[in-house]
């Protein structure tokens, strides 16, 4: 190679390295805002839509407080609680959703333990006969129908 090929190479190399861009850390910052108001929790999932009375078992209650799902969960470390998921969209419910702010109706009966999170696992113990202390249902019976 010439002198002046083998020059011209090196400064076209140099500019293409001093001209590369320049990499930079990307900074992302994600604001979920409160969680929602409902009645008796909203799902673990986007978009976080009001849960029915019944989906959620008493253990997902302190002192008649839902104790939070997705973002907003502030459950125990390694909590696994009862859901029906009867009442869940994902498994097929197209009944009613109470909306943010609206007055519960319902029924429970366990068949499944979720993390708050998302995840199913065991809830290390039997969901039979738990039944939320204070409320009597009312209004809108189980899937399937009214009372």
């Amino acid at each position: 190679m010439s002198r002046w090929k083998w020059l011209t190479f090196s400064a076209l190399s140099a500019a293409l390295v001093c001209s590369a861009p320049k990499v930079s850390t990307a900074q992302v910052v994600v604001n979920i805002g409160p969680a929602p108001v409902c009645p008796y929790g909203y799902f673990d999932y986007a978009p976080y839509n009001c849960a029915p009375y019944g989906y959620y078992g008493p253990d997902w209650f302190s002192g008649g407080i839902f104790i939070g799902a997705g973002p907003w969960f502030h459950g125990p470390h390694g909590f696994y609680g009862h859901v029906d998921n009867r009442w869940d969209p994902h498994h097929g419910y197209a009944g009613p959703l109470p909306g943010r702010g609206e007055a519960a109706f319902g029924g429970f009966r366990g068949n499944e333990a979720r993390d708050g999170r998302g995840n199913i696992g065991n809830a290390g113990h039997d969901p039979g006969g738990e039944r939320h202390p204070g409320f009597s249902g009312g209004g809108r019976g189980g899937p399937g129908g009214r009372r």
